[in-house]
């Protein structure tokens, strides 16, 4: 008994120059730009979206104005990415972002009130809970727009 096989490998050559890109890869390059997306893509969620990566609408604050940039900015101005050749990384470097993040309550250290101005009227509280607002993660448009940007870095058809 005998075993045949035949491979045609007319089609190699064409199939190693499209794999080329991943054998030279520099991923240098890759993660800067994804890097600089997702400090994007959270600006662009906290000053124009006001959602949640999940797509939950943030819940209104007390006083009426724009949530998470009414404060000076600290927030968004805080917002930053950095890239190596490993990974790509965002967020916020503001002490506080945390605090939006994953939300909070606050009770008073050295008194039984806290005492804070809101809207031009003194306040006074035993805890003031801070809701969670979340702005760093990935939306499925965010998962998107990345997925474009590393098949475009590639050459990949969808």
């Amino acid at each position: 008994m005998s075993v045949s096989l035949t491979l045609d490998v007319s089609d190699l050559d064409a199939a190693l120059k499209r794999l080329r890109p991943l054998f030279d890869f520099d991923a240098s390059e890759l993660m800067t730009t994804l890097g600089a997306l997702g400090e994007s893509q959270t600006r662009r969620r906290i000053s124009e979206e006001k959602t949640a990566p999940d797509g939950t609408p943030w819940k209104p604050n007390v006083a009426g104005t724009s949530i998470l940039v009414d404060s000076g900015q600290h927030l968004l101005y805080s917002i930053a990415w950095t890239a190596s050749a490993e990974e790509a990384e965002w967020g916020a470097t503001w002490e506080h972002a945390h605090v939006h993040q994953d939300g909070m309550t606050i009770v008073p250290k050295e008194s039984d009130r806290l005492v804070f101005q809101l809207g031009g009227r003194t306040v006074f509280a035993k805890e003031v809970t801070i809701p969670a607002r979340p702005f760093v993660g990935l939306s499925e448009d965010n998962r998107r727009e990345i997925l474009d940007v590393i098949t475009d870095h590639f050459g990949i058809m969808q």
